[in-house]
């Protein structure tokens, strides 16, 4: 299937955040609740058709901000030159000492990012190296044992989950900041966005997850809301998709494509999912730049 239009009906669900009284959260629940999974290794293309063993992982990642650069370099010490294949230490030219910003962060339009080295990110190892092709960052989390989202960029580990801000000003002069959770679509990228030949959150070929996103990416949500705030989004999914069931076994058709993600419903599709499924069986820990998934069906 082609990929799922960018504006597409989703399913909206709002609440007040149980510990800031003066935050709402607006929650995409067609998206959180699709069968998208990091597909990494095993039926990603890549962003670039050149380039389809990068994954999302190309351009580099940007820092949101200094404790996200001093989280990644505290990982990054930690490193061996049997895991990252682009170890300063490794006989490269420059700064050959991993614990200096220089030696793997580069500086784009005056903003901090990991660099670019052979065509994709300091970090992706490449189909070849003893430890494995993908994230260096993402492989060490799980041999180590602690969540990948901890040891990887923000913008790595949200993707493709995003979060944003806006202020809303209601009639009575009160306000409130609104904290939207929904996909990351081609528009996050900005306008470079639309000139990917390849984006996995929109495919069929990706929504292959055993579990919908809400809780196949538990950890990333709790981090970027809060666990009283993912409590709250737990019961809106469940009963989004008690919906969703309730429609299928009405034979209510015509409300499916208003309830479920298209690309999760083409990929529950004969010779779709179920396809898809059988080619991921026996793949385990994907080391790549997906956020959470580490097991295949």
């Amino acid at each position: 299937m082609p990929e799922a239009p960018l504006d597409i009906p989703r399913t909206w669900a709002e609440f007040t955040d149980p510990d800031e009284p003066g935050q709402r959260f607006r929650v995409d629940l067609t998206w959180l609740t699709s069968s998208w999974s990091c597909v990494y290794g095993v039926g990603c293309q890549g962003i670039y058709a050149d380039r389809p063993d990068d994954g999302c992982c190309t351009l580099g990642a940007h820092f949101t901000d200094d404790d996200d650069v001093e989280r990644v370099r505290a990982v990054v010490a930690q490193l061996g030159e049997d895991e990252w294949e682009h170890h300063p230490g490794r006989g490269r030219r420059g700064d050959k000492d991993p614990a200096r910003l220089s030696a793997w962060t580069e500086k784009e339009d005056g903003a901090r990012k990991t660099k670019v080295v052979d065509g994709a990110c300091i970090f992706l190892n490449r189909p070849g190296f003893p430890a494995g092709d993908g994230c260096a960052l993402h492989q060490h989390a799980v041999l180590t044992g602690i969540p990948p989202h901890t040891a990887k960029p923000d913008v790595c580990w949200q993707l493709p989950i995003r979060r944003s801000y806006r202020t809303v000003e209601r009639p009575d002069d009160t306000s409130y900041l609104e904290v939207t959770i929904t996909e990351y679509d081609r528009r996050g990228w900005g306008p470079g966005g639309h000139d990917l030949d390849w984006y996995c959150s929109s495919t069929s070929e990706a929504h292959v997850g055993r579990e919908p996103v809400y809780r196949s990416n538990h950890a990333e949500l709790v981090e970027l809301m809060g666990r009283a705030a993912y409590d709250e989004l737990v019961l809106r999914c469940e009963a989004h998709l008690a919906m969703v069931r309730h429609a299928r076994s009405a034979g209510a058709r015509t409300l499916i494509p208003l309830l479920v993600h298209p690309a999760t419903i083409e990929a529950d599709t004969v010779g779709g999912r179920r396809e898809r499924v059988k080619r991921r069986r026996g793949t385990t820990a994907l080391p790549g730049a997906g956020v959470t998934d580490a097991t295949a069906p």
